[in-house]
């Protein structure tokens, strides 16, 4: 825009996303295929205000980030929470449920009754740590988050953008990534044609 010689302050762009950004990762969300039948759940904690947060995390097997929700507890409840909408969001169970060995995980899946399709293993969740990589990166980036509201408007927004354009460029050749590339630059255009 700069470019053009229009001056946009960042206040502006940060109205435009709040404004735009639900509705084109809205949109974007209906565009993807089904995920992969197993599903890896962790958390980690973010620190927003000063007070720790934990940033729970789902993934499916080719690493798209199937959901996030922040909560200022650690538990069972907050577990439960997360499994509830992932199973209502998606309308299926997944075939395995890998987690770390938090005991809030098996208590909500016991409650769900898919205990037999719940793992537990230390390296096993290797998929769902990793991808909490990219989020560290845009967090140092904004100089951290402002509040828990903003930290999930953005994260669950940021997740669906991302999970367009990751293409997962070591598993391909130049020329597929090349169409993978453009095939996510069109679903991108014609996501925000909508908004």
């Amino acid at each position: 825009m700069a470019e053009r010689g229009i001056a946009v302050s960042y206040e502006t762009v940060r109205r435009w996303v709040n404004h735009f950004g639900p509705m084109i990762a809205a949109d974007l969300r209906k565009r993807r295929p089904k995920p992969d039948t197993i599903w890896h759940l962790d958390e980690v904690y973010l620190k927003i205000d000063g007070r720790m947060v934990y940033l729970w995390r789902a993934v499916d097997a080719e690493g798209e980030v199937l959901d996030v929700l922040v909560q200022s507890n650690r538990n069972k409840h907050a577990a439960l929470k997360l499994m509830r909408k992932l199973l209502k969001k998606y309308s299926f169970v997944p075939d395995r449920l890998i987690t770390d060995d938090l005991r809030s995980y098996g208590a909500a899946a016991r409650d769900l009754g898919i205990e037999s399709r719940h793992e537990r293993g230390r390296w096993k969740n290797n998929r769902a740590e990793n991808s909490h990589q990219p989020t560290r990166r845009r967090e140092r980036k904004m100089q951290r988050f402002k509040s828990a509201g903003s930290a999930q408007k953005f994260l669950s927004t940021h997740a669906v953008v991302y999970n367009t354009f990751n293409v997962q460029r070591h598993l391909t050749s130049a020329r597929k990534h090349r169409s993978f590339r453009a095939a996510a630059m069109n679903t991108w255009r014609a996501a925000v044609a909508v908004a």
